[in-house]
């Protein structure tokens, strides 16, 4: 008998910035799982970490989360989830997200700073073998939020792509400034990227291609 699709919570819950771009980015995922045969559910609940009911998903993604959106159960719960193999990806502001919390920071890789203007800028693919950016040209024109972070987190993850600062005006990080990477955080598969600002990014084929790649990498199948 075939087993049951891998299952994927989208946990969109802000109580800080919130980005207008959230019911886009909550559609445009599910689309995508529905399309990679996986189910998805969407919830700003906190209620969801905080019982075994977490254990029946296969990937948990944190899609422009800001603040503190988990309670002290919720947190360990989730990083004992986590520890058992379950995938975790990261979309834009999951970087503005617990604070406090040092595992969080270290399963994302990097701490949000602050970024510029939204504007247009050059994203540097640096790895063409990964299904997040393997579509994409060497230089990918894009408008986005383009953020900085607390400390490079190269050394520590595979950086996936880069945005050229020669591209935009007021970057803060320099050469190789990293936007989307991948590691693994004990037993957790981890996927993040700091775009997806705008409404208008979730019908971008091509941005839609590099959300698919990045959760695909990181749910663990059934």
């Amino acid at each position: 008998m075939p087993g049951h699709p891998s299952r994927v919570l989208i946990y969109s819950r802000t109580t800080a910035y919130r980005h207008d771009s959230i019911p886009h980015g909550v559609a445009a995922l599910r689309e995508l799982c529905l399309e990679s045969g996986l189910e998805a559910e969407a919830t700003e609940s906190p209620d969801v970490f905080e019982s075994s009911g977490l254990d029946a998903y296969d990937g948990v993604v944190f899609l422009s989360t800001s603040g503190d959106v988990l309670t002290g159960l919720g947190r360990r719960n989730l990083q004992a989830h986590l520890g058992g193999g379950a995938g975790f990806m990261g979309v834009h502001s999951a970087a503005c997200t617990e604070y406090d919390w040092p595992y969080f920071g270290e399963l994302l890789g990097a701490r949000f700073a602050g970024h510029p203007p939204v504007q247009p800028g050059c994203v540097v693919v640096e790895d063409r073998d990964h299904p997040a950016t393997a579509h994409l040209p060497e230089r990918w024109e894009h408008t986005d939020e383009w953020y900085d972070f607390t400390a490079t987190p190269r050394g520590s993850v595979d950086v996936l792509a880069s945005v050229d600062e020669d591209s935009y005006q007021g970057g803060g990080m320099g050469a190789g400034h990293p936007v989307a990477w991948e590691h693994r955080h004990g037993a957790t598969p981890v996927f993040y990227t700091s775009l997806g600002h705008a409404p208008e990014a979730y019908a971008d084929p091509a941005f839609r291609a590099h959300l698919r790649g990045g959760l695909l990498s990181v749910v663990r199948q059934r």
